[in-house]
């Protein structure tokens, strides 16, 4: 792979299914990006042109003063990574999405908390678990992630049971599903560090899901450009 191409960290377990791997990597490949592995049992590069924060387990509940949930999957050395990655990366400008748990993990980081299991706080709620695009999101006009995907509501896949709750320092809530849930945020004091709720590299053939890992990767490159 040549290395001319932005070098793009996506975050996962150590124990991510290969197939989920292939379609974090082929998202970042077929938009020009060069997609690097990160987690626990891997060393941190010195240097990210730009920063993917994927899904996976919940976030432990002490990190936004919550109460734990007992039949919940946590990944401690997982957040620990993906903290520090923030830490190292979001000072230096350099493009960060975040993707479900990375959405989330992104408003934890900036003092925000979380819903930690939305069936439970709205009664009633339908439950939705699929990688197709079921759900209906509408988006803030003029916000960032509006001009990215260019549409002012698209059809989302939905794997979550836990969303933001109280927005984090400097984050503003973007994207909201038809149930009010949280499903978009990004923040005022960065060019680009977006979190989305759903999974938009599982929507290889949705126009608008590619168009904002595009514009990661185009962010990306321009931080590239700029070390070079």
């Amino acid at each position: 792979m040549s290395e001319s191409r932005p070098l793009i960290g996506i975050t996962t377990s150590d124990d991510k299914s290969h197939i989920a791997w292939l379609f974090d990597w082929f998202a970042v490949w077929r938009h020009g990006g060069r997609p690097r592995r990160l987690s626990p049992s891997r060393p941190i590069p010195d240097r990210l042109d730009g920063l993917i924060i994927g899904g996976g387990d919940d976030i432990q509940a002490h990190l936004y003063n919550s109460e734990v949930q007992l039949d919940v999957r946590v990944d401690p050395q997982r957040d620990e990574l993906e903290l520090e990655l923030l830490e190292r990366f979001i000072p230096l400008s350099t493009p960060v999405l975040g993707i479900c748990r990375g959405a989330q993990l992104i408003n934890v980081y900036l003092g925000g908390t979380l819903d930690p299991d939305i069936y439970t706080s709205h009664e009633g709620l339908k439950r939705r678990r699929t990688v197709l695009p079921r759900k209906t999101v509408d988006i803030v006009a003029a916000s960032k992630l509006h001009r990215l995907l260019g549409v002012s509501w698209c059809r989302i896949n939905s794997l979550h049971h836990q969303a933001v709750r109280q927005a984090g320092r400097g984050i503003e809530i973007v994207a909201r599903d038809r149930d009010g849930l949280v499903q978009g945020i990004e923040s005022r004091d960065h060019d680009f560090l977006i979190g989305v709720q759903w999974h938009p590299e599982w929507l290889i053939f949705n126009r608008p899901q590619q168009r904002l890992i595009r514009a990661l990767v185009k962010a990306a490159a321009r931080k590239h450009s700029e070390r070079d």
